[in-house]
């Protein structure tokens, strides 16, 4: 009895094995029947979302999902050839989407080279075999992560936000921090020394109001408004030290627009630029950076921590006619009578692009602020610099006029050889949309910016390449494993900064930090020169 049930379980067994054989066999051969059908080239290439055609990615990007944009598509497979390795793929729920292990196959065998894919479209019983497109595959790694901020695209309002962290390898995202657990305040400015996620900053808004600063896996509470300065800290950018961080203070209004395309519009009243002391708790400055004459914004220091850049704006009626500012100068200028009425005049405030030295050693700033780009002259409005870690490059964005530029549909990103001074518009990059704010790699051969091109609503994270000579790629959109995930999500990608690992601490250590610390108060260690 015991051998005559073991005989049937074995007999099951192998009835069941052998059926699921002649079932995978069927479908693959139905399968091979079903692509095996007469297809008619067509000397076009397809059209797909995301747009992946002819951009270069790094060898270590999440698979990359897309779709055929033609609601008429029945059947369809995507081949994907790299190096003798081929992957086929059928559509499936609208999209094509290659399997993680297969991807990371192919990116391997691309390396330095290219990955060509070809569609096969059925539809009303035909089939057409499109004209490859190209995917180039650098032989330059991209930093494994990026950080930004989630919110949705209107200041008036919020609910929940959070700073978050996605692993560009895979489709991970996790939280750095939400407002869950602090009242769902505001959070803003995240910020990374040198793209390193174990020393960063942020700020809490309204409850439980700080700058919280990480390092030496350590949390900092910093109470960062003095007597001196117009407002708490704002727009930051660590030294490459990581002894110092720039920041801006700005008194800064906002105004919506019911008929102006440029919907939303941030200004400030007065701005200044400082630079804060992390192991003093102290505050510094200069007459160059810290005047009623002009607004200062935007710091960033160059990768060797010997020049400030900033962006500034003249706060005056009169003409000035020098483009370089002496310490002298910055003295004299100022006289009430003649300052711009704000927010009357904001669309005649035009942004330059500056620079002034800063010695790390003696806290202490030059006596000459250089003139990079000059506003008054060439009519347009800096904001955003960011400087490649290469030192090489600086990039920023150049919009009509003011300094706010993520609402303004004639943003674009612009690229400035320090060396030479060449400035040159980055026109693969822009599109008839908003491009704003930008990062780069630690490795200086990756950018990531935010673009409304999509639908003009939304910021989107957008990459490229660009090579040691300046030259930039096609960009491509950050993947998704859902190819209508960029439609249907409700939030903007905020402040994209790319990051060499994983933010450990987490939104409980920093809120447990906020509720509990009053703060440190900083000092205001005045002038130099």
């Amino acid at each position: 009895m015991i051998m005559i049930q073991f005989r049937d379980r074995f007999r099951l067994r192998t009835v069941i094995k052998y059926s699921a054989v002649i079932l995978a066999v069927m479908i693959t051969v139905c399968s091979c029947i079903d692509r095996a059908r007469q297809t008619v080239a067509v000397d076009e290439e397809p059209t797909i979302f995301p747009d992946y055609k002819d951009v270069t990615i790094p060898p270590n990007i999440a698979p990359i999902v897309f779709a055929p944009v033609d609601s008429t598509i029945e059947s369809a497979f995507a081949t994907f050839e790299a190096a003798g390795n081929a992957v086929v793929v059928k559509m499936k729920k609208g999209q094509f989407a290659i399997p993680a292990s297969a991807w990371r196959k192919l990116l391997r065998a691309a390396v330095g080279t290219t990955i060509q894919v070809t569609l096969e479209i059925g539809r009303d019983g035909s089939w057409s075999r499109y004209k490859p497109f190209i995917i180039n595959v650098s032989s330059d790694a991209i930093d494994p992560y990026i950080a930004y901020r989630l919110i949705e695209p209107g200041y008036e309002l919020w609910n929940e936000m959070g700073i978050y962290q996605r692993h560009i390898e895979n489709f991970d995202e996790s939280p750095i921090v939400r407002n869950t657990h602090t009242k769902y305040n505001c959070m803003n400015c995240h910020s990374f020394c040198m793209q390193n996620p174990e020393t960063m900053l942020f700020h809490y808004r309204e409850s439980y109001a700080g700058t919280m600063l990480l390092k030496n896996n350590n949390i900092e509470k910093l109470n960062t408004k003095t007597d001196k300065t117009i407002s708490p800290l704002v727009y930051p950018s660590w030294h490459p030290s990581g002894k110092f961080v720039a920041f801006s203070v700005n008194s800064t209004k906002q105004v919506f627009h019911t008929t102006d395309p440029n919907r939303i519009e941030v200004f400030d009243l007065a701005s200044d630029v400082v630079v804060y002391d992390v192991e003093r708790h102290e505050i510094v400055t200069s007459p160059l950076v810290f005047s009623e004459a002009s607004f200062e914004t935007f710091p960033t220091f160059s990768p060797d921590g010997k020049t400030l850049y900033f962006c500034t704006a003249e706060a005056l009626e009169m003409p000035i006619s020098s483009s370089d500012v002496t310490l002298k100068h910055a003295r004299m200028f100022y006289h009430p009578e003649s300052a711009l009425d704000m927010p009357a005049n904001y669309k005649e405030l035009k942004y330059s692009l500056c620079a002034v030295s800063f010695d790390p050693e003696t806290r202490r700033f030059g006596t000459r602020v250089d003139t990079l780009y000059n506003a008054k002259r060439l009519k347009k409005s800096v904001s955003f610099p960011r400087v490649s870690p290469d030192g090489q490059f600086l990039m920023f964005t150049l919009a009509s006029y003011g300094n706010f530029s993520i609402w303004h549909k004639d943003a674009d990103l612009y690229l400035l050889a320090l060396k030479s001074g060449r400035i040159t518009a980055l026109d693969v990059l822009n599109s008839s949309d908003v491009e704003s704010y930008h990062s780069w790699s630690s490795n200086s051969r990756w950018v990531v910016f935010s673009s409304r091109r999509i639908d003009g609503l939304y910021t989107r994270p957008f990459f490229a390449h660009i090579d040691e000579n300046g030259t930039v790629s096609k960009p491509f959109l950050l993947p998704q494993k859902d190819v209508d995930f960029y439609h249907r999500f409700m939030k903007s990608y905020n402040v994209p900064e790319f990051i060499t690992g994983k933010v450990k601490k987490t939104s409980y250590d920093f809120s447990r930090k906020a509720i509990n610390d009053n703060g440190i108060d900083l000092k205001f260690a005045g002038l130099s020169n």
